[in-house]
């Protein structure tokens, strides 16, 4: 009679050379965070870090109570603010659509040529905090709304078309080549097979650019660039604290209504 042997084998997750690899990438990452906290810190005054929790405590304590009677004087800058960003976001919509389709696959014209210069606008755009772009056009326009709308357009052209050209060329192939089947020229095919697949993410796009824009135009005041972020300046510079309450308190009201109408017009389009 024959014996048979059985062989029990324990079930693992992982081979003994994987886990070996995973403690030694977690061993490298954590000696990577004590290298790079120590670079960091090297200059640290932690006398100012340790005495952190006391000066927030004054500061708090002498930002209440706000300064409600400063708050007639913060509408027209808040106006100011909503036309940087709205103004700016349209123009930055506007010259980021035709980017968007030099830079798709499907549609650009001139794929050695035409779609690098596209990739490199809008790599270039979002590279360059809106703040920068503030700071390099209060130089060259001067100070003003001018500057903060010109600056939150050229913020908005990479981020707009970048998600713009992924949609385009996600759009269904069957549809562009059912239009062509007709004998559209390229225009048609354009207008009828690749527009209305995109519409929808388009005005999606826009929406979300335009509540973060509300975000990022309140801070433009900061470097000159008009708007609600003069007036924190201002009030930071003379320590006037309740005012900076107040100021606060708008631009968290203001964000938290743009976010309630953003998201209502998404989900409205999408």
């Amino acid at each position: 009679m024959t014996e048979i042997t059985h062989y029990s084998q324990t079930w693992a997750h992982r081979t003994p050379k994987a886990r070996l690899f995973l403690r030694a990438g977690w061993a490298a990452l954590v000696a990577l965070f004590v290298w790079c906290w120590q670079l960091m810190t090297a200059n640290t005054i932690w006398a100012f870090v340790w005495d952190a929790p006391r000066q927030a405590a004054d500061i708090g304590s002498r930002m209440m109570p706000p300064r409600l009677s400063y708050l007639p004087e913060l509408l027209v800058p808040l106006w100011d603010t909503l036309n940087i960003a709205t103004l700016g976001t349209i123009a930055g919509v506007i010259m980021a659509v035709p980017v968007a389709f030099l830079a798709a696959r499907n549609t650009t014209p001139s794929a050695r040529i035409l779609r690098p210069i596209a990739l490199f606008i809008i790599v270039a755009s979002r590279s360059i905090n809106s703040l920068i772009w503030a700071l390099l056009l209060v130089a060259i326009i001067g100070p003003g709304i001018l500057a903060g709308i010109v600056a939150i357009a050229l913020r908005s052209i990479g981020f707009v078309g970048k998600l713009l050209y992924e949609a385009i060329e996600e759009t269904d192939a069957r549809q562009i080549e059912a239009v062509e089947a007709t004998g559209a020229s390229a225009t048609q095919v354009l207008s009828y097979g690749i527009v209305p697949q995109i519409m929808p993410a388009f005005w999606g796009i826009s929406v979300f650019r335009w509540d973060i824009n509300i975000r990022e135009s309140t801070i433009l005041g900061l470097v000159g660039a008009g708007g609600i972020g003069l007036k924190l300046q201002a009030s930071l510079n003379v320590l006037a604290w309740p005012q900076v309450t107040v100021i606060l308190l708008l631009i968290l009201g203001t964000v938290v209504v743009s976010e309630w109408v953003s998201a209502k017009v998404r989900r409205a389009i999408i």
